[in-house]
Parts: C-alpha cells; structure tokens; sequence
C-alpha cells in the first residue's frame, strides 16, 4: 500500500506571477491561464505566507469556484479576501495531487487549512491502518482512529469521487472487516481494478500493506 508521500511521478510548478490587487480579483487573473489537468494550488498572503492549499481533479473548474465568493462560507470569504498571489503545481493524477496536498499541509501547516480540520462537519478520507488489511473509507468526527488523514472536503460527493481515485491508483479495499472475513472469492471491485483482493489471498497482507 503506499503511503502519504510525495507522488513518484514529476509535477511542474508554475508561478503564474504576482497579480494586482487582492482576493476574487487576483484569482480571476489566475484563472485565465490555468489548464483543466490536476493539481495543487497554494494562496499567498501579502506577506507571501502560504494561507491554504487545496487539490483539485481540474485546477481551472475548482479555483474558478473562488472567484463568486458570495455564496461561500465565512471563512471561506476570508481567505479568498487574504489571498495576494497563487501557486500551481500540474499532477498526473487526482490521486497524485491528493498526496501532494497532504505533504504540503503538514509541512506547512496553512492557517485556514487549520480552521478547516478543526472543524468535525466537514467529511475526511481515512485509510484506516488498524485491520489486517488497511481499510479506505470516508470519516467524519475527531481524528482519534489509527491510519492516515485527507481532507477535510468541501462536500461528500469530492469524498467519494477521491476515493475512486484512489481505488484505481492504489487497489485499497473500502469493505467492512465482516465483509472481508467472509469472502472465498475475489468480489466485483478486484473484476474492476479497483481492489487488490488481500482478502482471498490474491495479494499478501504484507505486499498490501
């Protein structure tokens, strides 16, 4: 199983510059250039901090998303309000950008990052290492389960839509323990791609994990 670390395959940053003024306005310069592949994005503030990184499958649709602030969140607002320059990373992968956003937040730790995973409303991904075989799923609520934390996302449909990703890049099972204690066969998801079958012995537990 691989880990929260940094995506093998090579990802280009692209500093698209220092555009004028500040928050929607500065975003919307941004947008004009961005491509449709996925990717990380950092928000800077005017004393060039990073203030919040984000992944996005296409870069272009979701960074958009900050340009009508209006309907978005108080804290949302705030810190699109903050933001006074942006940087771009291109992956190959949704899943790829998803590893990378998680590096970068823990190394630095972006102040509205922090507000965010503060917040229990808002649904995380949890590959939960505490099973024989360990178990990707959606969480909500305090993070005292044993694993590896994404998020937190902006919505359960990003959740599930990730998780997809994942499966497809990573083969993780998603089933319960009871599920996958009972299996003799490999089920419909290892048929797909989308499932190692540690449970049948298809893959060792140690090689899954």
């Amino acid at each position: 199983m691989a880990g929260p670390s940094r995506p093998d395959a090579e990802a280009q940053m692209t500093d698209l510059g220092n555009a004028p003024v500040h928050g929607a306005d500065v975003i919307r310069n941004f947008v004009k250039t961005l491509p449709t592949s996925p990717g990380v994005y950092r928000m800077f503030d005017e004393h060039g901090e990073v203030v919040y990184v984000g992944k996005a499958r296409n870069l272009k649709a979701r960074v958009t998303n900050y340009t009508r602030p209006d309907g978005l969140e108080g804290r949302i607002r705030r810190m699109i309000e903050a933001t006074r320059n942006m940087e771009f990373v291109r992956t190959e992968t949704e899943a790829e950008a998803l590893l990378l956003e998680a590096n970068l937040i823990k190394r630095l730790k972006p102040r509205f990052n922090v507000l965010l995973r503060d917040d229990k409303s808002f649904p995380y991904i949890l590959i939960a290492t505490d099973h024989e075989a360990a178990e990707l799923r959606k969480h909500r609520g305090s993070r005292s389960k044993q694993g590896h934390y994404f998020g937190p996302f902006a919505s359960a449909l990003a959740v599930k839509r990730t998780i997809t990703a994942l499966q497809r890049a990573f083969l993780l099972r998603t089933c319960s323990d009871s599920f996958y204690k009972g299996r003799t066969r490999p089920c419909m998801l290892h048929q797909i791609k989308r499932c190692s079958a540690p449970c049948t012995g298809e893959i060792s537990t140690e090689d899954y994990n």
